[in-house]
């Protein structure tokens, strides 16, 4: 089931683009330590929907991010809440108080707040790895889905399925709007997304690299330097994530070997991590979240004003 669209003097036009109110079905996806305000109003401001990623951010954080963002831009933007963190409840309130016009929720159930977030007109898009799960967003009143494929980078779907079977496989399963993730950085990818029935993309690696991202300069350059094979999905007995291979990595492959305990594994990870490698740029010791599309990213880019 194919959902049509059309080019404009403005752009494109079809679902996703009318639910959002942007030019182009385009969606930088919400990236702890990568996505704040400056990102994120950039995007926007170039006719995508920029989301700021509220994963990284204590409450009073968020709000300064929502506020600089709305002072940035005057288009549609969008904020990224993982559904258990455990301040959802004041970055749900912040959102609401701001009036932002559309939320992506993650990693949680979209029942627990998707009635509250509509009741105050906000958009709601929830992330699935599954058509199952899909189905439950269109159940729980989400108004369209994205469907993130194995390929993707940070915190990924247990199922392990590619983007390439797991969009068919949303399609058939959901009438709402589809946005495709994983493994998409140019354009031939958002065509194949497209043919196969997603009426938009979200792109997380490919924003990364670009001069707007919060990520420490380092991590960019790793990524820009990252051939085949040098991402890895890897803690899958705690949550699953895709990383670049580093001296973390190596260790953490060394505990699972060993049949290292889940306990064990919380001890190697630790605190931190995460904002280490990509936010301070240590390539060795921190967590270096980015998807296996990395291997063809060969630069970083500033985006158009």
């Amino acid at each position: 089931m194919l959902f049509e669209g059309k080019f404009t003097e403005n752009g494109f036009d079809n679902r996703i683009t009318q639910l959002f109110g942007i030019q182009y079905p385009i969606v930088q996806a919400g990236m702890i330590w990568n996505s704040g305000w400056k990102l994120a109003s950039a995007v926007s401001n170039a006719g995508g929907l920029g989301i700021i990623g509220a994963g990284s951010m204590y409450p009073a954080v968020l709000l300064e991010h929502i506020q600089k963002c709305k002072l940035s831009t005057d288009k549609p933007f969008a904020v990224n809440l993982p559904l258990l963190y455990p301040d959802i409840d004041q970055l749900v309130a912040h959102v609401i108080a701001e009036k932002v016009p559309i939320v992506f929720t993650s990693a949680g159930n979209p029942k627990n707040w998707t009635s509250k977030l509509k009741e105050h007109g906000i958009t709601v898009i929830h992330v699935v790895s599954s058509a199952k799960f899909a189905k439950k967003c269109e159940d729980a009143g989400c108004d369209g889905v994205v469907a993130e494929g194995f390929e993707a980078g940070g915190h990924n779907g247990r199922e392990e399925t590619t983007t390439l079977c797991l969009i068919p496989a949303v399609r058939d399963a959901i009438r709402i709007p589809l946005i495709a993730a994983g493994g998409i950085a140019t354009g031939r990818a958002m065509f194949a997304m497209m043919a196969m029935g997603a009426e938009g993309v979200q792109m997380g690696s490919r924003f990364v690299c670009s001069m707007e991202s919060s990520g420490h300069t380092a991590f960019k350059d790793a990524v820009v330097a990252a051939n085949e094979g040098d991402t890895v999905l890897t803690l899958k007995q705690l949550t699953p994530v895709r990383l670049i291979k580093n001296s973390f990595y190596s260790q953490v492959l060394d505990a699972e070997k060993g049949c290292a305990s889940t306990e064990r594994l919380e001890e190697l990870l630790g605190r931190g991590r995460a904002k280490q490698g990509m936010f301070e740029g240590n390539l060795q010791e921190g967590e270096l979240e980015i998807g296996q599309v990395s291997s063809i990213i060969k630069d970083i880019n500033q985006l158009p004003p």
